[in-house]
């Protein structure tokens, strides 16, 4: 049956889990919209409920999962990023224990304290996934993980990555009982070079917002380490400075 109606239940329902944070949360599901991105959802076992598919539009193979067929009207008025590939997929959401996550001795883990924006925490997402960062911890976080924009920004990276959520004193807690060793970006006061700390070891490296860096809850917590510039602007994009600390961490690692 093809659905054809905005007043659809359906459509109603997902239009709410791509627009409204607490509406995913007490559904316990979310949505992915694109190809590329539903595709790397299945690939990291995440549990489809269903599809809405859009048949002028969508190229790919179908999903054998429920199928649920929209008009190009109706899947415009859906999608939230326009008519971007015809199809968007629901999927029940994950639970984020960091008390799960079991590192590796040399494992390397991005913390972000306070991040806002659903872009830059995708930005964040796909360097941490493409240069094999362990984890990524969102300490005292301000985003929902299955945020649309989240999703669309990481181009599906979050799927394939261990994420966790916590507040600032369980983050320090299980990174001191683990024995890492914790490097802060605290632009006040002493510190070292990026390319000086060691990477071939358990290291967590923590980024504050780009308004206001990391809070005073960090001071003090760790050894400070910023990467050396040789321009006039004393700061990098939040997402470029997370980029290229995943990559030197890569670097130690494949010498």
């Amino acid at each position: 049956m093809l659905i054809e109606s905005f007043q659809n239940d359906k459509i109603k329902n997902i239009t709410k889990l791509l627009s409204d944070n607490r509406f995913r949360k007490k559904s316990g599901v979310f949505a992915v919209e694109g190809q590329q991105e539903n595709e790397r959802a299945r690939a990291y076992h995440f549990e489809p409920v269903e599809f809405y598919i859009c048949e002028s539009i969508f190229k790919g193979e179908l999903p054998t999962v429920k199928v649920h067929y929209v008009s190009d009207k109706v899947y415009e008025k859906i999608a939230y990023r326009g008519t971007s590939e015809g199809i968007i997929g629901v999927y029940k959401a994950r639970e984020s224990d960091l008390s799960t996550f079991k590192p590796k001795e040399n494992s390397t883990v991005i913390v972000v304290e306070g991040v806002e924006k659903p872009g830059n925490l995708g930005a964040i997402l796909r360097s941490c996934e493409a240069f094999g960062i362990d984890a990524l911890i969102v300490s005292d976080g301000k985003t929902d993980f299955y945020n649309p924009n989240v999703i669309r920004s990481s181009v599906g990276c979050l799927f394939g990555m261990q994420v966790f959520q916590a507040e600032n004193h369980q983050t320090l807690d299980f990174l001191q009982k683990n024995n890492f060793s914790i490097y802060t970006t605290i632009m006040d006061g002493s510190s070292e070079d990026l390319f000086k700390r060691d990477f071939t070891r358990r290291s967590a490296v923590l980024f504050g917002t780009e308004h206001s860096g990391l809070s005073n809850f960090w001071a003090g917590k760790g050894k400070n380490t910023l990467i050396p510039m040789s321009g006039s602007i004393d700061s990098l994009n939040l997402s470029n400075a997370v980029a290229i600390t995943c990559y030197e961490a890569l670097r130690q690692k494949k010498q």
